[in-house]
C-alpha cells in the first residue's frame, strides 16, 4: 500500500470532477436543484440517539479490496435503519470505494433517516450534486483540503442546507473547525497508509470542541467500544465494515445495538 494513498485518490478526483463539470456545466446543475431547504438533520438524530450509530454503505476499500461487490444500495440502508441506525454514510467514489452516486439516488426513497454523501469533495460542484441527489449532509476531510477551501465548502453547503461532518485525524488539524460545521469527526484511519486504530479518538478527545457533536469514524469492532467512546464524549460512530463483511449487515448492526443495550 502507497503511502499517500490520499494523494492518488485526490489527484484522481479532481479529474473526475473536471470531466463531470464538462459533461454537465456548473450552471446547468444549478437548474437542476430542488427547493432548497433542510429535511432531515444527522447532527439532531445522532443528539438524540442512545447509540448514534451511522451505518456505512460501502463495496469495497483500498486496503482490503472488494467486500460486498454485489451490495445493493436498494436493500441494505433500508435493513439499517430497520435495525436502528441513526443515520447513513454512502460512499459515492467509484475507482476506490465501488460506489457512486446513484447509490444515494435509489437509497434515498427507501429510508427516512439522514444521508451523509461520503466522498472526497474537493470542490462545490459536489456539494450540488450531493443535494440533487437526496444527501442531507456532507464530508470535509481536512487532509485533503487546505483550510481556506474547507471554509469554503462548508459555507457553500450551509448555504444548499446541507449539514457538515469535518473529519480530522491529527492535533495540526484542529484548526480546520469553522463556523460552518456542524459535527467534528476523528478518523481512526490515516488516509495516508490506511493503518487504523480507534486509539486516535480517544488520543483527541480531550482537544476537540465540547460544544460540536463528535463521531468517531473507522475501527469500530466491538460494541463496548461505543461505551468508551461516549464516556469520552462522542455521540455519533460512523461504522461500515464491521456490518458490510457479514452476510447481513442489516440483523449484524441489530445484534450490535442489542449488545450495547446489555
Amino acid at each position: 500500500m502507497s503511502k499517500d494513498i490520499l494523494e492518488e485518490i485526490i489527484a484522481a478526483k479532481r479529474i473526475e470532477v473536471a470531466r463531470q463539470q464538462e459533461a454537465v456545466p456548473f450552471s446547468q446543475l444549478e437548474t437542476q436543484l430542488p427547493e432548497i431547504k433542510k429535511s432531515r438533520s444527522m447532527h439532531d438524530s445522532l443528539a438524540a440517539s442512545p447509540y448514534g450509530i451511522i451505518s456505512e454503505f460501502k463495496r469495497r476499500s483500498p486496503s482490503k479490496g472488494w467486500i460486498k461487490q454485489e451490495g445493493d444500495s436498494a436493500i441494505i440502508p433500508q435493513s439499517y435503519e430497520r435495525a436502528g441506525a441513526s443515520a447513513l454514510s454512502i460512499l459515492t467514489d467509484e475507482p476506490f470505494f465501488g460506489g457512486n452516486m446513484e447509490d444515494i439516488k435509489k437509497a434515498r426513497p427507501t429510508v427516512s433517516l439522514p444521508i451523509l454523501r461520503k466522498d472526497f469533495i474537493v470542490s462545490e460542484y459536489q456539494l450540488l450534486q450531493a443535494k440533487i441527489i437526496g444527501a442531507d449532509a456532507v464530508l470535509l476531510i481536512a487532509a485533503a483540503l487546505t483550510k481556506e477551501e474547507c471554509r469554503q465548502l462548508a459555507k457553500k453547503a450551509q448555504e444548499l442546507k446541507l449539514e457538515v461532518l469535518l473529519e480530522l485525524h491529527s492535533e495540526p488539524e484542529l484548526d480546520y473547525v469553522n463556523e460552518y460545521v456542524d459535527m467534528v469527526g476523528v478518523n481512526n484511519r490515516n488516509l495516508g497508509t490506511f493503518h487504523t486504530d480507534v486509539e486516535n479518538s480517544f488520543r483527541l478527545a480531550k482537544q476537540l470542541p465540547q460544544d460540536t457533536l463528535l463521531v468517531s469514524e473507522s475501527g469500530i469492532s466491538n460494541p463496548k467500544t461505543i461505551k468508551q467512546l461516549r464516556d469520552v464524549g462522542f455521540r455519533g460512530f460512523l461504522i461500515g465494515e464491521t456490518f458490510m463483511k457479514t452476510s447481513d449487515p442489516g440483523e449484524t448492526l441489530r445484534q450490535f445495538i442489542k449488545e450495547i443495550e446489555s
